[in-house]
C-alpha cells in the first residue's frame, strides 16, 4: 500500500465513496484528507471515516495526489483558488465531467501531472466503471495509482483521452439510463395491474439477473436476447412495439446527446 498523502477536494457523494473504498483497501485515516464547503459535513466525514478534514489550500500542500471532485461548473473557481499552492510533483486527478487535462494543466504549475477520471455512481456500492486517461505529463506509475484508488469502488478501464467524452455518455450516465427504463417498466407493471412494488421487484430482479448473465456468460447480448425470444411468443410481440418505436434510435440519438453535453461542459 502506498504511504502518499491524499487529498479528496469537494467530498460528495463520488467523493466519499472514494474515500470509503481506499479505507477499506487498507490506506490509513492519517493519509488522507478531505475539503468540503459546509462544517456539519466536515464534521460528519471525520466522525464516520476519522479524516481530517482541511481547507482547499491546505490540502494542496499537504498531499502528494489531489482528487477534484466538485461539478463542472465549479472547477474553474476550484483551480483558481488551488493554482498557487500546487507545485510541479503534486498528481492531479480530476473526475469531473467534460474537463479535460489540457485545462487543468493550462492553470497549473507547468509540468504538473494530471489524470481524467469519470467514475459513474454505482461507486456508492463498489460496482463502479472509471475510466482512465492520462495527461500530457502523467507517467505509468501516476496511472497505476490512479487504478489503485479507483479500484476500490469497482472496475477502472484506461481509454485515450479522445474517448472521454464518448465513455461520459456511455458509463457516466449509464446508471440514469437503466434507471429510467426500470420507471417506465414499473409504470407498464402498474397499468398492467401488479402492485408497484411487486412489479418493482420483478423488474429490478430481472435487471439483475440479466446484467449478471451479460457480465459472467460471455455471451453477445443479441444472443442472450434471443434465447429469451421464442417464435411466435411474448418476447418477440415486445421487441416489435420496441422497433416499431424506434426505441434503439432513441438510445443512440440520446447518447449522442450526452456526449455532446459533455463536450460542451469540457468547452
Amino acid at each position: 500500500m502506498t504511504t502518499q498523502n491524499v487529498a479528496v477536494l469537494g467530498t460528495g457523494k463520488i467523493g466519499e465513496a472514494l474515500l470509503s473504498g481506499m479505507l477499506r483497501g487498507g490506506w490509513s485515516p492519517s493519509r488522507l484528507l478531505v475539503t468540503t464547503r459546509r462544517p456539519e459535513r466536515a464534521a460528519e466525514l471525520r466522525e464516520r471515516y476519522g479524516v481530517e478534514p482541511v481547507g482547499n489550500a491546505e490540502a494542496a500542500k499537504a498531499a502528494d495526489t489531489l482528487i477534484l471532485t466538485p461539478k463542472p461548473q465549479d472547477m474553474g473557481a476550484l483551480v483558481d483558488e488551488l493554482a498557487p499552492h500546487v507545485p510541479a510533483d503534486r498528481l492531479v486527478i480530476s473526475g469531473a465531467a467534460g474537463i479535460t487535462t489540457r485545462y487543468l494543466e493550462q492553470r497549473l504549475t507547468e509540468g504538473t501531472p494530471v489524470i481524467r477520471v469519470m467514475a459513474n455512481t454505482p461507486a456508492l456500492v463498489d460496482e463502479a466503471m472509471s475510466v482512465i486517461s492520462g495527461g500530457t505529463h502523467a507517467t505509468e506509475a501516476h496511472l497505476a495509482l490512479a487504478e489503485e484508488i479507483f479500484g476500490g469502488v469497482g472496475k477502472t478501464l484506461r481509454l485515450p483521452e479522445s474517448q472521454q467524452d464518448a465513455a461520459t455518455a456511455l458509463s457516466g450516465s449509464g446508471p440514469a439510463y437503466f434507471f429510467f427504463l426500470v420507471e417506465a417498466m414499473t409504470d407498464a407493471g402498474i397499468q398492467l395491474g401488479l402492485p408497484r412494488d411487486k412489479a418493482h421487484e420483478l423488474i429490478v430482479q430481472a435487471a439483475v439477473g440479466a446484467a449478471t448473465m451479460l457480465r459472467d456468460s460471455g455471451e453477445h447480448p443479441v444472443t442472450l436476447r434471443e434465447n429469451v425470444t421464442s417464435p411466435g411468443g411474448t418476447t418477440i410481440n415486445a421487441i416489435r412495439e420496441l422497433e416499431n418505436h424506434r426505441v434503439r434510435a432513441a438510445f443512440i440519438d440520446a447518447i449522442e446527446a450526452a456526449r455532446d453535453r459533455s463536450r460542451e461542459l469540457g468547452g
